[in-house]
């Protein structure tokens, strides 16, 4: 198995996860949130809850070893 950006985590299946991020991690989601508005021309920054889901899937996409083991083998 080719090595992952994560390491390994429990199986569980939330519907609904609450996070606890360090303060340092909010405040730069939040300076990100404002350079994302006025990279796309937004009047304002989205709330950080709304980038989390694409900074993941964005950040998985990336993963070169996720990707290989996704792909169907055969």
């Amino acid at each position: 198995m080719s090595k992952l950006k994560l390491g390994p985590i429990d199986d569980d299946k939330p519907v609904k996860i609450t996070v606890e991020l360090p303060a340092s991690v909010h405040r730069d989601l939040l300076a990100y949130a404002k350079a994302h508005a006025a990279a796309t021309g937004l009047s304002q920054a989205l709330p950080v809850e709304r980038l989390i889901s694409p900074m993941l899937e964005r950040f998985m996409a990336s993963d070169r070893g996720f990707a290989r083991n996704r792909r169907p083998s055969g």
